[in-house]
């Protein structure tokens, strides 16, 4: 993700739970407590980091979709991104400014069209849902009645998705600027339709920049 203020923090993979850890570590200074949970394998499973600011919580392979209030597709299974990671909850917090992203990522046999159309049902409980290829919007609506569109996560928005290392380039998405649902397809692999869900919540001040207030 790019944030204003030249703050980036950078989410790849489904979560992108290393590049947040990159964000921890420029934040050394006097008070700052650590907490690293270990996995079986000697692998980062919690990470978190508390200062007299804020704090930074990193959880990893424990997140499932109803955790983010939607279904798992019929018969689709876990899948780990290239950090061999299924899913993960990070949350930044310092004072007023609060961001976190939930996500997970399934596989499934059935084509990215079965699976879209299982999901846009499912989104509905979000309000509209708009379909995005790119920063485009596929079809109609192009915007939701909250004012969502696929250009929020463009070049000029406050806040930019990095799909370099998780390529979403068709997504489903409702909710508001602030509060979104996505659900992103990556390029097949083994035969089978990956797709990821997310859960974004923004801070406050991402919704009053965009509407002039701050």
């Amino acid at each position: 993700m790019k944030l204003d203020n030249h703050r980036n923090a950078r989410i790849a993979g489904i979560a992108g739970t290393a590049a947040v850890l990159g964000l921890v570590v420029t934040l050394g200074m006097a008070g700052c407590r650590v907490h690293v949970d270990k996995d079986a394998d000697g692998k980062e499973k919690n990470v978190q980091v508390d200062t007299p600011f804020g704090g930074v919580h990193v959880n990893t392979n424990q997140t499932t979709a109803s955790d983010l209030g939607l279904p798992v597709y019929p018969g689709a299974d876990l899948v780990a991104d290239d950090d061999k990671h299924k899913s993960a909850d990070v949350r930044l917090g310092f004072g007023d400014w609060q961001l976190r992203v939930k996500a997970v990522s399934y596989g499934t046999p059935d084509s990215r069209e079965k699976v879209t159309a299982f999901y846009k049902k499912a989104l509905e409980r979000y309000g509209d849902v708009i379909t995005c290829a790119g920063n485009s919007p596929v079809g109609t609506p192009v915007v939701t009645h909250e004012g969502l569109s696929c250009e929020d996560n463009g070049k000029n928005g406050k806040v930019k998705l990095d799909n370099s290392d998780f390529n979403q380039d068709f997504q489903l998405k409702a909710g508001s600027k602030r509060h979104q649902h996505i659900v992103g397809f990556e390029d097949p692999k083994n035969g089978k339709t990956r797709f990821a869900l997310v859960a974004l919540d923004l801070p406050a001040a991402v919704a009053d920049d965009d509407n002039g207030k701050q």
